[in-house]
């Protein structure tokens, strides 16, 4: 009886140890083509949010919810919105976000409904706090467009979208972290002219992991 009786103690105090273990820090990297990886070869480890889920290790469970070709606004060809790695995204209810959204807007027949930019960029936020876990927002500015592949326009990101975004993080309290100012003069980084390399994702693994996490 006694060794039963040591055998159901330390039973106990297992499933007391198990219970407390804390789950991981659940972080959503939210965005477009540059968050997805396009262009990378080994988007599981080489991509922004693959590197910072192995800086970060165990305690975090990083997740990639980009998606190529998303805008923030609603009104466009493509809205984050209306795809499934959003809703996804809602589903694994993060408890850190980073969102990364306003390069595709700045294409000439998405941005013909600008005035939409900041209201949508406030509902999708306020969806985003909705969530059960009252997730710590990021707003990211975008990186800078070297060239006019797809359509994309640098002067429309650097003069419109990112004034909006640094806007309505003021207006909603977010912090941002700016991915523009880093890479300006830098387009090595960009061999496509838009999105970024494994180096330039190491770049923003960094500015992310110094920003949030050091």
């Amino acid at each position: 009886m006694k060794t039963f009786g040591k055998l159901l103690t330390a039973a106990i105090i297992l499933c007391a140890v198990s219970s407390c273990k804390k789950e991981p820090v659940r972080v959503a990297c939210m965005g477009d083509s540059i968050t997805y990886g396009h262009g990378i070869a080994d988007r599981d480890n080489d991509t922004y949010p693959a590197q910072l889920g192995k800086i970060l290790g165990d305690k975090y469970d990083v997740r990639n919810f980009g998606v190529c070709g998303v805008t923030l606004m609603n009104g466009t060809d493509m809205p984050y919105s209306n795809e499934q790695a959003y809703r996804d995204a809602l589903e694994f209810n993060p408890q850190i976000i980073t969102l990364l959204l306003g390069t595709n807007d700045s294409k000439p027949y998405n941005w013909k409904d600008q005035e939409q930019f900041k209201t949508d960029a406030k509902a999708m936020i306020d969806e985003l706090r909705s969530l059960p876990s009252n997730p710590e927002i990021w707003l990211m500015l975008p990186t800078p467009a070297m060239g006019h592949a797809w359509s994309i326009d640098d002067s429309i990101i650097s003069a419109f979208v990112i004034p909006g975004l640094k806007e309505v993080a003021q207006q909603e309290g977010l912090p941002v972290i700016d991915l523009y100012t880093p890479f300006i003069g830098k387009g090595q980084y960009f061999p496509d002219t838009i999105h970024p390399t494994e180096q330039g994702d190491s770049v923003i693994t960094d500015i992310i992991f110094n920003t949030i996490f050091k």
